[in-house]
Formats: C-alpha cells, sequence, structure tokens
C-alpha cells in the first residue's frame, strides 16, 4: 500500500510534468492525497484527467458567480477547485452556487472540502446522482461511495450549509442534568486544599 506522502509527492511531479505550475501542482497534491484519504478513487480520476486528450481544451473560470454556464468547452476541475477556496468568503453570501458542464467532478470535490474549513460550514455538494457533505475538512459523509465517477457533469449545485444543533434543546437540558451529578460541592475542606491554599508570604 502506497503512503500518503508517495501519493502527494508522486501527484505533484506528474501535475508538473502535464504542465501546472509547481504552485498548482502543489495543490493538486493536497486534494489527491486529501481523497485517498477519504477512501475516495483520487489517483485514478487524477490519472485519468491528466492523459485526458481533450485536457488542453477544458475552460477556465477566472471569477464565479451564481450561476455558472460554458457554452462550449467543459470547466476545469482544477481551475474551479483553486479560484472557488480563493473566493470562497464572496461565494458564502451567495448560499448556493451552481455549475454547468465540469469534467471529472471529484477532483473539485477536495478543493470545496478544504473550502468548508475556511468559512467554518459544511458544504453540500451535488452532481449526478452523488451527493457528499463536507464537515469542516474533517469527513465527508455520502449515502453512494463508487469507485465510478462521471467523466464530465452536466450540472452541479454546491450548498452552504447554516451552522445549528443535531439536538433539540430538551436533549441538552436532559444530558446536562445528567452531567450535573459529577458536579461537587464546594467545602470548608477543599476550600483549604484548593491550589494556593495555605501559602504563606513570608516577606
Amino acid at each position: 500500500m502506497k503512503s500518503f506522502s508517495e501519493i502527494e509527492t508522486t501527484s505533484k511531479r506528474a501535475s508538473r510534468a502535464a504542465g501546472f505550475s509547481w504552485g498548482i501542482s502543489e495543490e493538486i497534491a493536497k486534494s489527491i492525497k486529501l481523497l485517498e484519504l477519504f477512501g475516495l478513487p483520487g489517483i485514478k480520476n487524477l490519472s485519468e484527467y491528466l492523459n485526458d486528450e481533450n485536457l488542453k481544451k477544458f475552460k477556465n473560470l477566472k471569477q464565479i458567480v451564481k450561476n455558472n454556464k460554458s457554452d462550449k468547452n467543459i470547466f476545469c476541475p482544477i481551475n474551479l477547485g483553486v479560484n472557488f477556496l480563493d473566493q470562497v468568503r464572496t461565494l458564502e453570501k451567495f448560499k448556493k452556487c451552481t455549475f454547468e458542464k465540469v469534467g471529472y467532478p471529484l477532483l473539485f470535490l477536495p478543493f470545496l472540502s478544504r473550502a468548508s474549513e475556511v468559512v467554518g460550514k459544511k458544504i453540500l455538494f451535488k452532481f449526478n446522482d452523488n451527493q457528499f457533505l463536507l464537515n469542516f475538512n474533517m469527513s465527508v459523509f455520502s449515502t453512494k461511495i463508487d469507485d465510478e465517477y462521471p467523466v464530465e457533469s452536466k450540472n452541479i449545485e454546491i450548498s452552504f450549509r447554516e451552522n445549528k444543533d443535531n439536538f433539540s434543546e430538551t436533549e441538552w437540558k436532559n444530558l446536562y442534568k445528567l452531567s450535573e451529578e459529577t458536579f461537587v460541592e464546594e467545602t470548608d475542606s477543599l476550600k483549604q486544599s484548593a491550589a494556593g491554599a495555605g501559602l504563606t508570604d513570608n516577606d
């Protein structure tokens, strides 16, 4: 089994050999490492992407807006990922944004995961029949984990989820009430043995 260090190093070198700058290659490498860490086929998708005959025809999108459409060529997932991460503070205000015609959408996912950590909100990522909930770059939840993901997605939807508790106020109060049983009532003996108690000033 390949180590995550090997995965990151080889992904970076392969991306550089394919024509990306060292800076972008490093971003790609971090993303592929993250996909593999989440148990998703990062190496497989990157290999197919870098060997795609249409790689140079992929469209770059500099300024991301709420609804992004491409008339002809499909969007590059790496370019989208890097720019989404750079612009996420602004994009968060949209609450939801969409993209049409994106190549290798799985390669977009790790950038969104890192963006989730930046804004401190969960991000819901949808494409085709796949849904991924990205949790502050700590984990990915999906009801469908496949080895095969599309080379192109006609529609992508990204939603910023508002932070809220997964439990009711009643459930919290019940648990907190139970936790109070561990509280120790302060007594005179505890006061005397507390930190700093009993110290004398010899000055």
